[in-house]
């Protein structure tokens, strides 16, 4: 497993791509094991520095009727399991400071939710893990905005920063992504990466769920990456149908192989 220095090197990498990827939410620990096994093999086909991802708790759900994980202790136990099986570095959310500070003891990498991404005691609490913190661009917010944020994140001490472009609200139950966002936030000086995943996130559009259309995921997953996007964000599931959260916009596991060759390809021609 690598440190936290050798996990950044390669996500601060202009040369290699990573790619942060998994189930949008531990819904049991067979589905993490069945995408992990499938994402770090081809990953290490395609030399692709792999970033296992997924959720203990969906706090912001359409719903309050809808699955939102298994909780923070069970979750953990879970991405621990994944960290040391597999040797790969791991992601999640959190939502308070005691998600952070708890999270920190597990994974490498904390992600602040983009609803989340203005609240300066939740960055400050996951600064303190010192541990990589990931930062989601506020579906409200402008990227230049951003900028204000990493300020926060820099004050609070960090060091090692992500920035990641998620889309912004563009109507009812939509969602724009403008690729401005990714050299606007480059030129903060963090590795920026695109959500492709979310960006084609229908908000509410299933009235009490999300819609979305994920067809049209590595369609902007490439134009991100032509335009200098560091790394990507996808989720992904096996049977995204039957998936308990987000299944409209994650990208079906058998099709990551191909979709990933594709988008290796923009990413080469670009850099």
């Amino acid at each position: 497993m690598p440190d936290s220095n050798a996990i950044w090197k390669n996500l601060n990498s202009p040369r290699r791509l990573f790619l942060i990827a998994g189930p949008c939410v531990i819904e049991n620990e067979k589905l993490c094991r069945t995408v992990a096994t499938s994402l770090v093999k081809t990953c290490k086909e395609l030399d692709i520095f792999y970033v296992f991802k997924a959720s203990f708790d969906k706090a912001n759900r359409t719903s309050g009727k809808a699955f939102r994980g298994p909780g923070i202790a069970g979750g953990l136990q879970t991405l621990a399991r994944i960290r040391d099986e597999f040797g790969v570095p791991i992601l999640t959310d959190v939502h308070t400071e005691a998600q952070a500070t708890a999270a920190g003891k597990v994974c490498d990498i904390l992600q602040i939710p983009a609803f989340l991404c203005r609240q300066t005691d939740l960055i400050e609490a996951a600064v303190a893990t010192g541990k990589i913190v990931n930062i989601k661009k506020g579906q409200f917010l402008s990227p230049t905005e951003m900028g204000r944020v990493a300020e926060k994140a820099r004050i609070a001490g960090a060091k090692k920063i992500l920035l990641t472009e998620r889309g912004t609200t563009f109507g009812y139950n939509n969602l724009v992504a403008d690729m401005r966002s990714i050299p606007i936030m480059k030129a903060f000086g963090f590795p920026i990466v695109f959500d492709a995943t979310h960006s084609v996130q229908l908000p509410g559009g299933g009235g009490d769920k999300s819609a979305g259309q994920r067809e049209f995921a590595p369609v902007l997953a490439k134009a991100a990456l032509a335009v200098g996007a560091n790394g990507l964000f996808i989720e992904t599931h096996p049977k995204p149908d039957e998936a308990l959260s987000d299944g409209p916009n994650m990208i079906p596991l058998g099709e990551m192989k191909a979709t990933l060759k594709s988008l290796l390809k923009i990413f080469e021609a670009a850099k």
